[in-house]
């Protein structure tokens, strides 16, 4: 046996080099430290920007109400909010006249009539060739705003010589009006101003 060994030395020493070297491997593998694990955090969720929040509006109620002011309201408030901001209407208040539901504006004037009251009078200018630009008459009756002039239609309550312009133009552009809602179609006259002059105008 010992001389068998001694004629393969080399063999066994060969033979023991490889499983020692095999062990250290197998023993390098089970200690190997597991990789470490990432947690990534997700990504912040942006935040919205702010809006603006709209401020009080005010408007000035008069006429038969039973505590005419200045009232402060929030916005979209209705001209019902403002009667009842103004300590309500009397009761010869004629509500009929004015429209409720409307949604005020900041700066507007509400004026409630009793019954009984009659319309003011609006008093329309009349440009005429003999006038030659002069004083401004006064018609009665309500504005055809299809054949008004400019200067007529600046007598309207809210309207100025450029918007009594636009109209003019908006008019000759489009032709005829066929309701007087369609008045609002003219850059610059909203509800408030329709609300305005809605009693003192036609379409013919």
């Amino acid at each position: 046996m010992n001389d068998w060994l001694e004629k393969h030395r080399t063999l066994v020493l060969a033979l023991v080099g490889v499983l020692v070297a095999t062990g250290l491997v197998a023993v390098a593998l089970r200690i190997q430290p597991a990789a470490p694990i990432v947690v990534e955090a997700p990504p912040p969720t942006p935040t919205p920007a702010p809006t603006a929040t709209p401020g009080p509006i005010r408007v000035y109620v008069s006429g038969a109400v039973r505590q005419p002011d200045v009232v402060t309201l929030p916005p979209g408030a209705l001209v019902r909010d403002a009667l009842e901001a103004a300590g309500g209407p009397t009761s010869d208040a004629d509500l009929d006249r004015i429209n409720l539901a409307h949604t005020l504006a900041d700066g507007e004037h509400i004026r409630v009539p009793a019954v009984g009251d009659e319309p003011t009078p609006i008093p329309t200018a009349a440009a005429s060739a003999s006038s030659g630009g002069g004083e401004p008459a006064a018609l009665t009756g309500p504005v055809n705003i299809n054949t008004a002039t400019a200067a007529e239609l600046e007598a309207l309550p809210g309207i100025g010589p450029a918007l009594a312009q636009r109209i003019v133009e908006y008019r000759e552009a489009n032709g005829p009006f066929t309701a007087i809602e369609q008045i609002q179609n003219v850059s610059g006259i909203g509800p408030a101003k329709f609300e305005a002059m809605k009693e003192l105008i036609v379409v013919e």
